[in-house]
């Protein structure tokens, strides 16, 4: 896979995605408490795992999803997903290509057999 191909260093993840697992905890802890207690452990480690490696929406982001945003209209989220990756020279590892793609980021779908290339 993917995922197994690329060293742990290079890997890093934006503070919104932490949220993003976050909600889905909070949301399923309403239906299954067991079930977001597991997802709370290992958000922990998930977050021990990529210490030094999460990046902030500073003003770099910021700039990047004034630009973005002003092109096209995208669920905010997403946006400052791909600028974050656009202002770090990351590529954005994203499933939801659909949702960022032509905002300029360069975007690989690790479900999807094809190279990382830039947004249109």
């Amino acid at each position: 896979s993917w995922f197994a191909s690329v060293k742990d260093e290079q890997l890093y993840l934006s503070v919104l995605t932490l949220g993003e697992i976050r909600r889905g905890a909070e949301r399923l802890r309403r239906r299954d408490v067991r079930g977001a207690d597991a997802l709370d452990r290992w958000l922990v480690d998930v977050e021990r795992a990529f210490v030094g490696r999460i990046l902030p929406v500073d003003s770099d982001v910021a700039g990047e999803w004034g630009r973005m945003t002003a092109l096209r209209t995208a669920p905010v989220v997403d946006c400052l997903l791909a600028a974050t990756a656009k202002a770090n020279d990351l590529t954005l590892v994203t499933r939801n290509v659909r949702d960022v793609e032509g905002l300029g980021a360069i975007i690989l779908d690790p479900f999807a057999a094809v190279k990382p290339e830039k947004g249109r």
